[in-house]
């Protein structure tokens, strides 16, 4: 399978995350080849910060292994990582990353820094951003489009409720 094959996956795991309302963000890890561990985001419905698919899918994995060490392995996510998850792909020695789409508000992959690669730490992570970057950008494009709308539906159906009970009070 190619990278693209892979980024599919992780595409086809934002999808679900879609359907439960969460952020549309997915994530495979690969173990010389074959995949060990799918996750999505699960923040909304676990309440919990650290549920991005990133480390989602790193828990899976490790349990897979039993090892925090996942060597060998590549992970690819449809957005770039966060600053979390950067510092949970180096210390899992996570030797390669490849994302989707570009995140210049968190990405922590090059976007705003690299944290990936600086070499201050111990350990590098060989990078590849941009993967089918338009279909993943897409998604994200869209959920947070429908989310603004549905905010905005919401928005203008308080505001009659509370014209009516003026006009009747």
């Amino acid at each position: 399978m190619t990278d693209e094959d892979y980024m599919q996956l992780a595409i086809a795991e934002a999808i679900k995350a879609e359907q439960l309302g969460e952020v549309p963000i997915g994530a495979v890890l690969v173990h010389e080849g074959k995949v060990v561990a799918r996750a999505f985001n699960l923040r909304e419905s676990l309440q919990t910060t650290a549920s991005h698919a990133e480390m989602l899918v790193i828990n899976q994995a490790n349990d897979w292994s039993k090892s925090w060490r996942l060597e060998n392995c590549t992970l690819y996510v449809t957005l770039e990582p966060c600053p979390m998850c950067a510092g949970t792909i180096l210390q899992a020695r996570i030797p390669r990353v490849i994302f989707g789409a570009y995140d210049p508000k968190a990405g922590c992959a090059g976007s705003i820094v690299n944290l990936l690669q600086d070499d201050r730490f111990n350990h590098q992570v060989e990078i590849q951003g941009g993967v089918l970057e338009e279909a993943c950008s897409q998604i994200l494009t869209d959920f947070f489009k429908k989310l603004r709308q549905q905010k905005q539906v919401a928005k203008a159906a308080a505001m009659t409720v509370d014209e009516e009970k003026n006009n009747n009070g």
